[in-house]
């Protein structure tokens, strides 16, 4: 037996080996396609990328066609290199970087040699292409933005890096991808599928026909369209309002959790990004380190929120029985809260209660509500995390799991913070009371409280926000229309609405109210440090407000954060009733408002910050001009600033 066994299993594996290279020599003749050989040559057809709409239909984003001048760098024959750049417009050092650049990728594999001609050019350059053995065209199509705005919400198109070619199979050199915004989160969406064509080429390297006939061909699929949340025209004239102005505006509808716009300023136009100049552009952008267009403040900016926290602090006091609407307060401009400690307050003083303390925005009452919650529990770590589990279930001090590529956390803090802050321990509630008015260790992106403002207008509960609202022949994902309940009973929510709907009837946004729409707002004032010259400097506050209207059935809900805008009704509250009225009348009655803020400019308080950049000081002053001279008309028409163009601010 152990005779037969040797030379059984000896004649076994030598027939498996047999039969199996049999088949990949006769049989299967597929992995010829996956070899760098003289006798196939790969097309590939790209697809168009999918359309971008608003939620009401509106084309945001199209295509227009696009060719990029490939070369095989062993194919390059001897050819006239003078007329070669003359054509492109391009230095001899140029073509002699990018060949290099080509044959270290692969000598044998097409590369793109130069990107994105227009018409003309590719016309110019296709009439003497056949004297240029080694080159040829590759049909794209590139971003045709239909609006000038939303270039945080689009992101853009540029080509695959080495890394991600050696991590993804699917992108081959000079292949585009979207990055930033929905080009980046839909990109597999929106790409679609690129088609391949396989070549047969005869021993002079000439094409003969495909490859057997075309069986491993596959066809283009075009991406797919989408229909974002976002209105357009909410969007556009966010971002007029806050031209010459940094910040963001975030609108959330409350009852879906769709992102109506985001806003970041300053911004740029999105069709700077496409075409030859797209680098050059870019890294403009990117080097710009004092305005910062490319930096989504929506998303990424943390700030201490304010007084808007405020509600929140009465929620959780309301919630742990530490409060009710009659408790009363005494408020002497402020409070003392320890020895030698003051925290001061502009409301007008005397004694308190929950609806008085909201409208006036009384730093007292919310102090002293913060303490109570704080010193309810004997110990204070205890305590301090009871109170971050209430706040972080209205989706804070965490990422929100949006459909967007970037973001922050924020911060609410826990126990662990100040075992940090203090190791010794011996902190208790007037170490961290700060907090109860948005200032302390507490950060907020304007998402964040955007979407705390949705869930107070829900009445303690929200959705994901997201800004995909429709993709043909897909459903949203299930997590954007899961409901998400805070720790707060619902009943704990009416005197804390009614208290923010009398902000505008009584309180501190009387000025701001728009005739014939029941707006519940809460103005904030952030104190705003920096450090200049080394030295740290206290700068104007931020300006800061949170809105939802109607007060019944709200339909909108709105975060507006400017920095450097001084009190919250001062810009960011007039920003926040132009854009609901916007939203829910598509008109604006209110045009005293809407004149005072077109013209208003904070560049003078970010000077202070090191100056501005030349290009963005002449956009300015551009930008004022075209502001002044059309608003100088009191009749002012809804069209007031359309033909501004924001490419640096």
């Amino acid at each position: 037996m152990r005779k037969v066994l040797l030379p059984t299993l000896i004649i076994i594996g030598a027939s498996l080996l047999v039969l199996r290279i049999f088949f990949l020599q006769v049989v299967d003749d597929s992995f010829k396609l996956k070899s760098d050989n003289n006798a196939i040559k790969i097309k590939y057809d790209y697809p168009e990328r999918g359309y971008i709409f608003d939620r009401k239909g509106k084309l945001l984003v199209s295509n227009q066609a696009s060719y990029d001048i490939m070369v095989i760098p062993r194919e390059v024959k001897k050819i006239d290199t003078t007329e070669f750049c003359e054509l492109l417009n391009i230095t001899k050092e140029d073509f002699i970087k990018k060949i290099e650049k080509a044959t270290i990728y692969s000598p044998r594999l097409p590369s793109v040699f130069l990107t994105q001609l227009n018409k003309i050019e590719f016309a110019a350059f296709q009439e003497k292409i056949r004297k240029f053995e080694g080159f040829y065209f590759q049909k794209r199509s590139l971003r045709d933005y239909e609006v000038n705005y939303g270039a945080n919400i689009f992101g853009f198109i540029t080509q695959v890096n080495e890394n991600l070619i050696a991590k993804n199979p699917y992108y081959n050199s000079g292949d585009l991808i979207g990055k930033q915004g929905v080009e980046e989160s839909y990109e597999e969406i929106l790409r679609g599928i690129k088609g391949v064509k396989y070549i047969q080429k005869d021993k002079y390297n000439r094409e003969i026909g495909s490859f057997k006939e075309g069986k491993y061909d596959t066809i283009a699929v075009q991406g797919s369209d989408i229909n974002l949340t976002i209105d357009a025209e909410l969007q556009k004239y966010g971002e007029e309002l806050m031209i010459n102005k940094r910040g963001g505006i975030v609108a959330i509808e409350p009852k879906t959790g769709e992102i109506l716009s985001l806003v970041t300023a300053p911004s740029y136009d999105p069709s700077i990004l496409v075409g030859r100049q797209r680098s050059k552009n870019y890294t403009q952008l990117y080097r710009d380190s004092i305005a910062k267009p490319l930096y989504d403040r929506g998303l990424l900016a943390e700030y201490p929120p304010g007084s808007p926290f405020k509600i929140l602090t009465g929620l959780v006091a309301l919630q742990e029985g530490v409060i009710n609407e009659q408790t009363a307060v005494a408020c002497s401009h402020g409070f003392s809260y320890a020895r030698g400690r003051f925290m001061r307050c502009h409301c007008h003083g005397g004694m308190l209660q929950l609806h008085r303390g909201i409208y006036e925005s009384c730093n007292a009452f919310f102090g002293t509500s913060y303490m109570k919650t704080i010193n309810k529990y004997v110990i204070p770590a205890y305590a301090v995390d009871v109170w971050s589990k209430h706040i972080k279930s209205f989706g804070l001090g965490q990422f929100m799991g949006y459909d967007l590529p970037t973001g922050r956390k924020g911060n609410i803090p826990d126990s662990k913070t100040y075992k940090r802050i203090y190791p010794n321990g011996g902190w208790r509630s007037t170490a961290i009371v700060s907090n109860a008015i948005g200032q302390g260790e507490v950060l907020m992106t304007p998402i964040q409280l955007a979407n705390m403002m949705a869930t107070v207008a829900n009445q303690g509960y929200y959705y994901t926000p997201h800004i995909i609202k429709y993709i043909k022949g897909r459903k949203i994902e299930k997590k954007f229309t899961t409901k998400h309940y805070t720790t707060i009973d619902r009943k704990y929510f009416k005197p804390i609405i009614d208290g923010l709907f009398d902000v505008y009837n009584l309180g501190t946004a009387y000025h701001l109210k728009v005739e014939g729409i029941d707006i519940c707002g809460k103005t904030g004032t952030a104190e705003n440090f920096a450090k200049i010259g080394g030295v740290r400097t206290q700068l104007e506050d931020h300006s800061i407000f949170v809105a939802f209207a109607p007060k019944d059935n709200p339909k909108i809900a709105i975060a507006v954060m400017v920095e450097n805008g001084g009190y919250g009704a001062t810009i960011a509250g007039p920003i926040a009733s132009l854009m609901i009225e916007k939203y829910l009348r598509n008109k604006i009655t209110r045009t005293d408002l809407e004149t005072r803020i077109l013209n208003k400019s904070l560049q003078g308080q970010y000077a202070k910050l090191g100056g501005l950049s030349e290009t963005v000081k002449k956009e300015m002053r551009k930008q004022d001009s075209i502001i002044k001279s059309k608003t100088s008309n009191p009749k002012l028409k809804k069209d007031t600033i359309q033909s501004v163009k924001k490419v640096a601010r």
